[in-house]
C-alpha cells in the first residue's frame, strides 16, 4: 500500500483551509501534518513535521512567499507549492524563485489541486498554461542568446524541452510523441540537470531564451 503524502496545509482564511484539508483527507492520499495561518507558523509547522509537501497561501499574514524562501533554503528537500487568488507574473516568478514547484489558483477543483499535489510529490511542478504561456510571451522581447548548454540536449530532449515550452504536460507530451510517460520524466530530469533548472516552468523559461 502506497504511503500517504505528508503535507502540512497553511492559509489565513479558516474556511477554505479547512475545506482543503478535509477534500484531501477524504482522497485518502494525504496525512494532513498541521496547519498554519501566518507565514510565521508555517515555518515552524515544517521545522515541527518535516513534511513532503506544503502548500502555502501567497497572502497570508508574513507572507507566503517569504515563507517559501525561508522553507527552501532551510529544508531543500521538502516541496513547495502556493496557492493564490494572484495572476501577477510577478508573484509567480517570485514564488519560482523562492523554490516554490507548483503555483495554483484558488479557482481550481478539490480534484485538480489533489492532481497537483500528486504530481509535484513525485518530482513534477505546476503552472496554470494561461500563466506560464503570458511569462513566455513577455520573455519574447527580450532577445535570445547563445547558451553552451543548447548544444548539449539530444535531439529527443530539445524536441520534448519544446513541448515543454507549449504548457504540456508529460503525460501529453507522452501522448504526442507515442512514448511512455516514466520515458518522457527520465528525459526530463536529464534537461534540468544539462540547463541547471530547478523545474520544468523553468526550463520553459530557459527554452524560450535560447530560441526554441
Amino acid at each position: 500500500m502506497t504511503e500517504p503524502i505528508q503535507i502540512v496545509v497553511a492559509d489565513d482564511h479558516p474556511l477554505l483551509r479547512e475545506g482543503v484539508v478535509l477534500s484531501l483527507i477524504e482522497s485518502g492520499g494525504f496525512a494532513v501534518m498541521g496547519q498554519a495561518g501566518t507565514a510565521e507558523e508555517a515555518v515552524a509547522k515544517v521545522e515541527e513535521h518535516m513534511p513532503d509537501i506544503v502548500l502555502l497561501d501567497v497572502s497570508m499574514p508574513g507572507s507566503g512567499l517569504k515563507a517559501a524562501g525561508i522553507i527552501s533554503a532551510r529544508f531543500p528537500a521538502i516541496k513547495i507549492v502556493m496557492l493564490t487568488i494572484s495572476e501577477a507574473d510577478d508573484d509567480l516568478l517570485e514564488a519560482l524563485r523562492a523554490g516554490a514547484r507548483g503555483y495554483v489558483l484558488k479557482g481550481v477543483s478539490a480534484a485538480e489541486l489533489i492532481e497537483v499535489l500528486q504530481n509535484v510529490a513525485t518530482g513534477g511542478s505546476y503552472v496554470p498554461p494561461t500563466l506560464a504561456a503570458r511569462v513566455l510571451a513577455s520573455m519574447q522581447g527580450r532577445g535570445t542568446r547563445e547558451v553552451p548548454e543548447a548544444e548539449a540536449l539530444a535531439p529527443r530532449e530539445a524536441e520534448i524541452l519544446r513541448l515543454v515550452a507549449t504548457g504540456r504536460s508529460n503525460k501529453e507530451i507522452a501522448r504526442e510523441l507515442d512514448l511512455q510517460e516514466k520515458t518522457v520524466k527520465h528525459y526530463m530530469t536529464n534537461i534540468l540537470q544539462k540547463l541547471q533548472v530547478r523545474n520544468r516552468v523553468e526550463a520553459a523559461l530557459k527554452a524560450r531564451d535560447l530560441g526554441y
